[in-house]
């Protein structure tokens, strides 16, 4: 993903807090609660850095998918082109991006579901790079802000758009 369209440079006016702490917000697109393989995952900085990755259909198993993700979240994917790739793609560019951080002052990955920082851990094939922290906000995102994004933004149950509405909505 690219740090030029305007939702990033929006972002970059809005989610600047703590420039000792910069936080990132994960969020991922699953098939099921039960049977929890990856579908997408997105990682969106307070600096406007993103990150946008959704698995070719054949990566997963779609029959594992429950009838909310086949109504909700399938539908909404391929909106990104050249971002639908293979595991081990999705698995190589991730760790890329992620070592492009800067780790001073250190980075801190924030997810409001376990869930999600279990499936980033596995595309990854293990714990985060050195230098990076990481934090469970979800007792931190304000729900009124959340609304209001998605409200203006739409695409709720999109793996980068749930993450820009988590980077949003930090309290």
């Amino acid at each position: 993903m690219t740090d030029n369209n305007a939702a990033v440079q929006k972002a970059k006016t809005i989610y600047s807090r703590d420039p000792w702490k910069p936080r990132y917000f994960l969020d991922t697109e699953f098939t099921d609660f039960i049977d929890c393989q990856l579908i997408s995952v997105a990682i969106v900085g307070e600096d406007g850095r993103e990150f946008y990755g959704e698995l070719k259909p054949t990566d997963y198993d779609r029959t594992a998918c429950s009838a909310f993700v086949i109504e909700t979240v399938l539908p909404q994917l391929g909106q990104f082109a050249g971002r639908t790739m293979s595991f081990a793609q999705l698995r190589s560019e991730l760790l890329a991006w992620l070592h492009r951080i800067p780790m001073k002052p250190r980075p801190v990955l924030c997810y409001d579901y376990q869930g999600d920082f279990d499936l980033l851990c596995d595309l990854i094939c293990g714990p985060l790079p050195a230098g990076w922290k990481r934090e469970h906000i979800g007792g931190r995102i304000d729900v009124s802000r959340l609304e209001a994004y998605f409200r203006q933004h739409g695409g709720r149950h999109h793996a980068l758009v749930d993450a820009r509405a988590n980077a949003f909505a930090f309290i």
